[in-house]
């Protein structure tokens, strides 16, 4: 690493990851190879394994875990990996960095397409590390010795992560900071667990009027006949237009990377040009994926555009919005199911126009939506919240990593 000394306060020092690592005997170590581990090892309890799709958290690997028994784990003994051990991804998704909780499982097992290390608690905070590979510097570090063939792989991954190198300010400032960061991520943390339960009890209460307490006598309509449903579109050839583009351009995989069903940013941006050929969005619109995953709602929480792979809802005066959100969640799965398409499931919008559904009078379905939108605006408001802690944290990242900002050890 390039690193400027005069950047650094003169008190810290620089360390390789080789240098910091614990004394145990894998201190830092690879995933178990493929033929040591394959689908049919995987049992419903025991020993969870570290996938890609486990490090989609910030800090603690969490989702849906695959099991191996405690003897298939015991056999990759190298691979395996404690509380406050890091995980680094080096084939695949690559950048991904998790930390051990100590609060789940004893033990962890890393995937293939991981690698683990174990760090010297005398010489370097756990938290503190894993900051530091979450920041930029530490991401710069991480990425460069990505192999441009193939799948994203780093080169020689071991090897490329031993010479990482780390600012080590004394353990007290590194407690500090991690401290700092650590704070503002249980508070981010707390709000995503209060939405979660917020959406869990708007979908229970959703499925028991609408689905339990169902009215055979209600009204049967298409969907088409109570709101207007349009398509996205793209401006071709689309990377013509998101050169240089201002104006967010909104991607199923920003969707999908959303913790919420609000999506709040996007990766890529549209020329104003472009938007002229596409379709607009404004905050608390509804769309609904048309392609890729297909049936899964959203809300939008900013102005941007949507490609051909959304399809947009307005004009709620029959059926309520958020009325509308749940159910299409709740048929969501259906909706996958009917999507056509010969090379990628697409949800043919009249087909969507079509779709019948059973529902009460007006009167109803407003005193109904009344009370979802309570349980939308307090999940609004903790995401508002979560987007303005993980803003100050990502500010503050990079400048506590570099003694740019400085905590009192007070």
């Amino acid at each position: 690493m390039n690193h400027d000394l005069g950047k650094f306060p003169s008190e810290w020092q620089f360390k390789t990851v080789d240098e910091i690592k614990s004394n145990c005997k894998h201190a830092i170590a690879m995933g178990p190879f493929g033929s040591n581990i394959k689908t049919e090892n995987y049992v419903s309890s025991g020993v969870p394994v570290i996938r890609g799709t486990n490090l989609n958290y910030y800090k603690y690997p969490d989702g849906m875990f695959v099991f191996v028994s405690e003897q298939k784990a015991n056999e990759l003994k190298a691979s395996l990996c404690v509380p406050d051990d890091l995980i680094f991804t080096h084939r695949g998704t690559l950048g991904q960095v998790g930390l051990i909780p100590s609060n789940k499982y004893a033990k962890y097992l890393v995937s293939q397409s991981g690698m683990k290390l174990s760090v010297n608690k005398e010489v370097i905070n756990p938290l503190f590390a894993f900051y530091f590979f979450k920041s930029e510097l530490g991401q710069n570090q991480l990425l460069q010795y990505e192999s441009q063939v193939g799948v994203p792989a780093i080169s020689n991954p071991l090897t490329s992560l031993k010479k990482i190198i780390l600012p080590i300010p004394p353990l007290a400032e590194q407690r500090a900071i991690a401290s700092v960061l650590s704070n503002l991520d249980d508070k981010i943390d707390l709000l995503h667990r209060q939405n979660a339960t917020l959406e869990a009890m708007a979908e229970a209460l959703f499925k028991q009027w609408f689905v339990v307490e169902r009215n055979e006598e209600w009204e049967e309509r298409c969907l088409g006949d109570l709101v207007s449903i349009t398509r996205g579109a793209s401006p071709r050839p689309i990377i013509k237009f998101i050169d240089n583009g201002t104006v967010p351009w909104i991607k199923i995989a920003d969707a999908t990377s959303s913790t919420s069903f609000f999506i709040n940013k996007t990766k890529e941006f549209i020329v104003d040009e472009g938007v002229k050929k596409s379709v607009e969005v404004f905050p608390g619109d509804l769309i609904l994926s048309n392609s890729a995953t297909c049936g899964q709602p959203f809300i939008v929480n900013l102005y941007g555009c949507i490609h051909d792979g959304w399809l947009l809802f307005r004009n709620f005066e029959k059926l309520p919005k958020y009325i509308l959100f749940f159910l299409l969640r709740y048929i969501s799965r259906e909706l996958n199911q009917i999507a056509d398409g010969s090379v990628q499931d697409n949800l043919n919008t009249e087909l969507l126009k079509n779709f019948p559904v059973r529902l009460p009078d007006t009167k109803q379905l407003i005193q109904f939506n009344n009370i979802i939108q309570k349980y939308v605006q307090k999940i609004h408001s903790n995401q508002t919240q979560i987007c303005t802690l993980e803003k100050l944290r990502d500010t503050l990242l990079p400048k506590l990593m570099s003694g740019e900002v400085r905590v009192s050890l007070d």
